[in-house]
């Protein structure tokens, strides 16, 4: 019997072979010091800095548990600080250093070089219409989850 549907098997394919790939780049550009997963994390902080724990989580979609660990091995390798909320002493406030500011330009043209290979042979119409569909999908399981 054939399946019909196969959008989460192929999301799944396409994540571990992104991964491969993207670890890749990272070596091609001399990232060695962090994995994809801490760099969704820096690529947060790059939006916005000095933010607590919480939105982290929240915009990485990772598991406080998981993003403590992450956060730990980021912080022993210079990337980031952590300094208690002037307002709240409880929260904890997660702040960009310098090493992360150097760093940024090279992970950007990692990202730049996977986005490049992602949507090959796309046109900007079937990229945005992809990515709403991705982010229907996206907000579905979000909500299914809650």
């Amino acid at each position: 019997m054939k399946l019909k549907r196969q959008g989460g098997f192929l999301m799944s394919k396409i994540h571990q072979v992104a991964g491969r790939i993207f670890n890749k780049l990272l070596k091609k550009y001399g990232i060695e010091e962090i994995n994809s997963a801490q760099g969704r994390i820096l690529f947060v902080l790059w939006d916005k800095d000095n933010i607590p724990i919480s939105e982290i989580s929240e915009k990485t979609r990772l598991e406080k548990s998981t993003l403590t660990s992450m956060l730990d091995r980021l912080e022993q390798g210079g990337f980031i600080k952590r300094m208690p909320s002037p307002e709240d002493r409880r929260k904890i406030i997660i702040s960009r250093t310098e090493k992360d500011r150097d760093f940024q330009d090279r992970y950007l043209a990692v990202s730049g070089e996977m986005t490049g290979i992602y949507y090959r042979g796309f046109s900007d119409k079937e990229i945005d219409g992809f990515e709403k569909k991705l982010e229907k999908i996206l907000n579905n399981l979000i909500d299914e989850e809650k």
